[in-house]
């Protein structure tokens, strides 16, 4: 904090490499939760007989209820004592996880280590995309964060295709998860030794716009959760969040089952998996730039009703080209809406608390993983699967007419 502006410069050209860095600590981010998405809610039928699918879910409920809560104070603790240190302390908490589940005699034990893998993805990936803004700055900041998410679920994709053939290979457990602990440890290694901290950067940009009283400008996280209500546009964006993941969580945990019950093996399972977050983390690295050039509200709604067209497709169809073509969809609609949504909070913040908006919105984007899990996870038990898929699709349909209606580009 204490270098001059002139040490300082903002850019993705000056800050490349540890830009490129942070895209690869943050592929290593999306691996743990990619080896995860192919293969627990298969390991909760195979090795524990949990017929219930609010009971196997209760794993996504788990992590993304600490998610949720962990992305609130991570924002604003790296706002206090600087980004690096809770990037390491993310991936402290991630070792454990895979050995959790290798060890796991009862279903309580993988619920319990996916708390530990939220306090992961809370504080690790929201410091990836926090560094990444901060070294950016303003003018690229819609390409910063396509770049990062794009590593994130690009990896995810990877990790649940590697995940599901080695669990075919050999088994459910132990050596997909192998794959998790390698990548925990390569992350932690990055993250300790070779990633530097970012702050500065941040107080650089807020020094060019000349705020002569910064302290009394920074709310609280209190103002800033009523700000996320309040404000229609701050509003528009979270609840567009939250609902993304909502779907999310469905894709995530019950798609899985969905296609198993239609007789499809874990190979294909695990490619209808690993399609959508592929295409999901590639056309983040068109959406998040073209954001910066045509505005963000667009994308936005445009996204969310790409993701309720390939719901319903799921639905409509019983092949398999079919349901690959709906997951095609899917991740095309995650994709406009993903890295945009980020870069439209971080619009509207000031650098100095930027990453604690960031925190509330991501509190409320992954608050749809355990609301998500609990409605699809309840009405699927009641009326079964296909329509707790249904009901996910109308509310991602409701939520991109309420993006549209509710906010204003924040594209400058």
């Amino acid at each position: 904090m204490a270098q001059t502006k002139e040490t300082v410069a903002l850019g993705l050209r000056a800050n490349w490499a540890q830009f490129t860095l942070l895209v690869v600590v943050n592929a290593f981010v999306g691996s743990m939760v990619g080896v995860e998405r192919a293969i627990l809610p298969l390991l909760a039928e195979h090795d524990f007989g949990i017929a219930s699918r609010a009971a196997a879910l209760s794993f996504i409920a788990s992590f993304g209820a600490v998610k949720a809560l962990t992305n609130l104070f991570a924002g604003r603790l790296s706002d206090r004592i600087g980004r690096k240190p809770v990037l390491v302390a993310g991936w402290l908490a991630g070792l454990p996880v895979p050995l959790l589940i290798i060890a796991a005699p009862t279903w309580g034990w993988v619920v319990a280590a996916n708390v530990l893998l939220g306090l992961n993805q809370g504080l690790a990936w929201s410091m990836t995309v926090t560094m990444k803004i901060d070294l950016v700055g303003p003018r690229r900041r819609g390409l910063a964060m396509g770049l990062n998410e794009a590593a994130g679920y690009g990896a995810v994709a990877l990790a649940a295709f590697g995940a599901s053939a080695i669990a075919a290979a050999t088994a459910i457990r132990p050596w997909p998860f192998a794959l998790a602990l390698g990548c925990a440890l390569a992350g932690l290694v990055l993250s300790v030794g070779f990633v530097h901290e970012t702050q500065r950067y941040a107080a650089r940009e807020a020094s060019d716009m000349s705020l002569s009283h910064p302290d009394s400008a920074v709310p609280s996280v209190g103002q800033l959760l009523v700000m996320s209500v309040r404000q229609p546009a701050f509003f528009a964006f979270c609840q567009a969040g939250l609902v993304n993941n909502l779907n999310d969580g469905m894709a995530w945990g019950l798609l899985p089952l969905y296609f198993a019950a239609r007789g499809l093996g874990l190979e294909t399972i695990g490619g209808l998996a690993a399609l959508y977050p592929a295409v999901w983390g590639i056309g983040q690295l068109f959406t998040g730039a073209l954001s910066d050039h045509v505005g963000r509200v667009g994308l936005i709604a445009g996204g969310m009703a790409v993701q309720a067209l390939g719901i319903g497709l799921i639905l409509l169809t019983h092949t398999v080209a079919g349901w690959a073509i709906a997951m095609v969809l899917l991740g095309v609609g995650t994709a406009m809406v993903y890295p945009t949504l980020l870069a439209a909070v971080s619009d509207v913040a000031h650098p100095l608390w930027r990453a604690s908006a960031v925190g509330i919105y991501r509190l409320w984007r992954d608050a749809g993983y355990p609301i998500g899990v609990l409605l699809t996870g309840i009405v699927a038990d009641t009326f079964g699967a296909r329509t707790g898929i249904a009901v996910v699709g109308l509310l991602t349909a409701a939520s991109g007419l309420a993006s549209l209606l509710g906010s204003r580009s924040s594209h400058h």
